[in-house]
C-alpha cells in the first residue's frame, strides 16, 4: 500500500499566523502558481467531454447548453432563484416541494444575476464551471500540502475525470459544495480553524451532506483540544533528596546530593494552559461549522411550523435515511436479478462499491482524520440514504479523498504509465458523460 498520511497528524499542525494580509495574498499567489498544471490539467480534462458531448449532442440533432444549464435538478435551483421558497407543502401529495435544496447557490446565482447580463441558466453554468475550478484548486492544495505537488496535481485531474465528472460543468451544486470541502479541509490541515468552520459553515447551506464536513471539522477540533490539553500537563515534579544520609567517613566533608534530586518547588512563572489564543481559535471554528446547516433545517422548520419540517420534505421525496437497506436491495437487483442491467446503473454501482474498498485503503494507509471522517460520513450518508439509486455516484463527488490512494499510485508511477492511465480516465469520463446526458436520459 501507499502510506497516504503525512509525517505529523494534521490536526496538530501549528495554526498558521502570518506576519500581515499582504503575506498571507502572496502565500494564496504562489500557491495558485504552483497550482498552475493542474488547473491546466483539470480544465483539459473536463474540455475533452464537452468535445465529446457537443459532438455526440450534434449528431443527435440535440442544443448541448440546455443539457447542461437547465435540466432536472437545474430547473429547481433556477426556480428557487426565480421564485423563491414553497411556503408549505403536501406530505401525501405527489409534488415534491423545493424545500429539499439548500439555499446557498441560487442566492449567489441570483446574485451575480443582478449584475451580469444573461439569462439565470446561462448564470448559474458559469457559476458551476468557476466554483469547479476553485474546487480543483482546493484539490490540488491538500494534495500537494500531504504528498508534494505531483500528487496534488494527479488529484485534481483524477476529479475531472470520474465517471460522473460531466455534472461539475452543470448547473447543480456539486462543484460550489466540492470547492468548499476542498478548502476547509485544507484549512484544518493548515491549523486554520475559523477559516474551516466559516467555510463550513457555507457548505452547510449548500447541500444536506454538508453534515459529513460538520463531523470533520468538529471531530478534528476535538482531537486537536484534547492533544493541546495533554502537551500543557506539566512533567511530575522529580523526587526530593533524602532527608538523612549516611554520616560520612572520619577526616571527609558530607556529601551534598546533586542539585538535580532538589525539588526546586512550582516555577511561579510557569503557565501550564496551553495557548489560549489558539484554543479560542479552534472552539469558534468548531461552533461555527454546523451553523449554516442548522439553521437552513431550523428555518425550514419555523417555515411549515413543524420542528421536523425540513425532515418531512425529505421523507416527501422518499430520501430518509433507512441504514442501507435501499443500497442493498438495488444492488442485489443489478448484480442477482437482472440479466441486462442498464450501464449507467451498473457504472453508479461500481462507483460505490470502488468507493467503500478506496475508504478502506485510506484507513489502512492512516490518511488524516479530517480526511477519515469526511469520507466516512460522506460515505454513510450515501450509502444508507432509502432514497432513489441513480444519483448516488453524482452525492459522492465531493469525496475527493477517497481518490488519494490512486492519486499516490499515478504520481508514484513511471510518466509514461501516469499519462496512460490518466489519459485513459479522461477517455472514459468523456465517453461516460455523453452517454449519461444524451442516452441514459435520466437525471445524473
Amino acid at each position: 500500500m501507499f502510506p497516504t498520511a503525512p509525517s505529523t497528524a494534521a490536526t496538530a499542525a501549528p495554526a498558521a499566523d502570518p506576519a500581515s494580509r499582504g503575506s498571507a495574498a502572496r502565500a494564496a499567489r504562489n500557491l495558485l502558481r504552483r497550482a498552475g498544471p493542474a488547473l491546466l490539467g483539470y480544465t483539459a480534462v473536463r474540455l475533452l467531454g464537452i468535445l465529446v458531448l457537443m459532438k455526440w449532442a450534434h449528431l443527435q440533432h440535440h442544443g448541448v447548453w440546455p443539457l447542461l444549464a437547465n435540466q432536472w435538478d437545474s430547473r429547481w435551483y433556477l426556480g428557487i432563484a426565480d421564485h423563491g421558497y414553497a411556503y408549505a407543502f403536501d406530505e401525501h401529495g405527489l409534488n415534491e416541494s423545493n424545500l429539499a435544496f439548500f439555499p446557498l447557490y441560487p442566492v449567489l446565482v441570483k446574485a451575480v444575476a443582478w449584475v451580469t447580463p444573461g439569462s439565470r441558466a446561462s448564470v448559474g453554468l458559469v457559476v458551476a464551471g468557476g466554483c469547479a475550478l476553485l474546487a480543483a484548486w482546493g484539490i490540488f492544495a491538500v494534495g500537494e500540502r500531504l504528498h508534494g505537488a505531483r500528487t496534488g496535481t494527479v488529484l485534481a485531474v483524477l476529479w475531472g475525470a470520474t465517471p460522473v465528472a460531466a455534472v461539475q460543468w452543470m448547473g447543480y451544486t456539486e462543484s460550489l459544495f466540492t470547492a468548499l470541502v476542498a478548502w476547509s479541509l485544507y484549512a484544518v490541515l493548515s491549523g486554520r480553524w475559523v477559516s474551516a468552520g466559516a467555510l463550513c459553515l457555507l457548505a452547510g447551506l449548500t447541500r444536506p451532506t454538508g453534515l459529513a464536513l460538520v463531523a470533520a471539522v468538529c471531530g478534528s477540533a476535538a482531537v486537536a483540544l484534547w492533544r493541546l490539553r495533554r502537551a500543557a500537563v506539566p512533567a511530575p515534579a522529580p523526587l526530593p533528596a533524602p532527608a538523612y544520609a549516611p554520616d560520612p567517613a572520619p577526616g571527609t566533608a558530607p556529601e551534598l546530593p546533586p542539585a538535580s534530586h532538589a525539588n526546586p518547588g512550582p516555577d511561579p512563572h510557569a503557565n501550564p494552559d496551553p495557548d489560549r489564543a489558539r484554543v479560542r481559535r479552534i472552539v469558534l471554528g468548531a461552533l461555527l461549522a454546523p451553523l449554516g446547516w442548522l439553521a437552513y433545517v431550523g428555518w425550514v422548520g419555523l417555515r411549515l411550523g413543524r420542528a421536523d419540517g425540513y425532515f418531512a420534505v425529505q421523507r416527501q421525496w422518499t430520501n430518509q435515511w433507512d441504514g442501507g437497506k435501499e443500497t442493498f436491495r438495488a444492488l442485489r437487483g443489478l448484480f442477482v436479478y437482472l440479466s441486462n442491467p442498464p450501464l449507467f446503473m451498473v457504472v453508479v454501482a461500481l462507483v460505490l462499491i470502488a468507493s467503500v474498498a478506496l475508504f478502506v485503503l485510506g484507513v489502512c494507509d492512516r490518511q488524516p482524520l479530517p480526511l477519515l471522517i469526511f469520507s466516512g460520513v460522506l460515505l454513510l450518508i450515501v450509502l444508507g440514504s432509502g432514497g432513489v439509486f441513480f444519483p448516488r455516484a453524482r452525492f459522492l463527488l465531493p469525496g475527493f479523498p477517497l481518490l488519494l490512494p490512486l492519486a499516490l499510485a499515478v504520481a508514484r508511477a513511471h510518466r509514461r504509465v501516469a499519462v496512460l492511465s490518466l489519459s485513459a480516465a479522461a477517455l472514459g469520463s468523456a465517453y461516460f458523460g455523453a452517454y449519461m446526458t444524451l442516452v441514459y436520459g435520466g437525471p445524473p
